[in-house]
């Protein structure tokens, strides 16, 4: 197999799940002298604090030989060692920007904030600033009362969604909430569903997609599925048909993992790409014979939403210190609410009409 040509530093970016975790594994040597897990891993993990592991040991994210340990434990030769821990933040500096954030929910240790179109999660390359990072960043320094614990000096992120996808998130307030929201993430656990317009209509209306992602060798900025799992990370998506515009559909995607451009990639590989997902193409009409009243309607379209047509519509986890459930749904933004309305205005003025013709 060709290995593929080295990633720029802004495809590097994009190469990260949106799932923000780390997971190492590894095995003691058979020389190990008893020593505390915490001071082992601490010697052993670059860029990490011993706060950080001792909070990954308490909510789990620390396994030796599948079983949780306390933070005494003290390694033996030939342990099998498992941890998930959040994601290091990145080489940029942080400026605290002054943005404005719709928050949800908010507590003592986490809050859930929704989303806009147009706004980068994480700074990169071309987008040092202007990120939700440099909002929460700007909002942990000059908003939040001080207390023990709090992360002080970078914005809990446990997860990310596209720049021009709209919806939920939660935000880590806390290092002991980053660690609980990392290690949930890890385990599948944290309920997602995103609402989307795709071209076409689903045939099977509703199902399940299992399909390894990996960056697409001909586009290394899209990803693709590698249905063989050679290659890739697996990826599942469930969906189901919401309501049938003929044309295009309105579906329920519920993830069960969550990799770059999940939905995206998945959808295009059924045939069926986000509407206006211009990475994907679906920026050009799929479905319908293209004549001038029909095409004039769907350009129109395209200006109501300039953007893939995805929504992160419903957010549930386990609250990380009262262990309580938390469920959230935010509806449609109006540009994709828009959408939809003129989709169902356009099939209900054509029902007199022959619509396969």
């Amino acid at each position: 197999m060709e290995d593929f040509p080295e990633l720029s530093e802004k495809e590097q970016e994009q190469e990260h799940g949106e799932e923000m975790y780390v997971h190492f594994s590894l095995i003691v040597d058979k020389g190990q002298m008893p020593l505390r897990i915490d001071r082992f891993l601490l010697d052993r993990i670059n860029n990490i604090t011993r706060n950080k592991i001792q909070n990954g040991i308490r909510v789990g994210s620390v396994l030796v030989n599948d079983k949780m340990v306390k933070p005494n434990y003290k390694v033996r030769p030939m342990d099998h060692i498992s941890i998930v821990l959040p994601e290091a933040p990145g080489e940029y500096a942080i400026e605290p920007e002054n943005i404005p954030l719709n928050i949800v929910y908010e507590d003592d240790d986490v809050m859930v904030i929704n989303k806009p179109a147009g706004l980068v999660v994480h700074p990169g390359l071309g987008n040092k600033n202007g990120t939700l990072v440099n909002a929460l960043a700007y909002y942990f320094k000059f908003q939040l009362p001080i207390k023990e614990g709090n992360i002080a000096d970078r914005p809990g992120l446990v997860h990310r969604i596209d720049k021009d996808t709209t919806g939920l998130m939660v935000i880590a307030k806390t290092e002991y909430a980053m660690s609980h929201l990392a290690k949930q993430f890890f385990d599948h656990t944290v309920q997602r569903e995103y609402t989307a317009l795709v071209w076409g209509e689903l045939d099977p209306p509703a199902g399940r997609i299992e399909g390894n992602l990996a960056r697409n060798p001909a586009n290394r900025m899209q990803m693709t599925v590698f249905p063989d799992g050679h290659i890739g990370k697996e990826a599942v998506t469930n969906y189901n048909t919401i309501e049938s515009f003929y044309y295009t559909s309105l579906v329920n995607c519920r993830l069960e993992t969550g990799r770059t451009h999940q939905i995206r990639a998945h959808m295009t590989y059924l045939g069926h790409p986000l509407f206006a997902d211009a990475r994907y193409g679906g920026d050009v009409i799929k479905k319908g014979t293209i004549y001038s009243k029909y095409r004039q309607f769907v350009e129109n379209c395209f200006k109501i939403c300039p953007r893939q047509a995805l929504h992160a519509r419903t957010l549930g986890f386990q609250h990380p210190a009262t262990g309580r459930q938390m469920f959230f749904e935010c509806p449609l933004p109006e540009d994709f609410a828009q959408l939809i309305e003129k989709w169902r205005s356009y099939i209900q003025s054509r029902k007199a009409d022959d619509i396969g013709s």
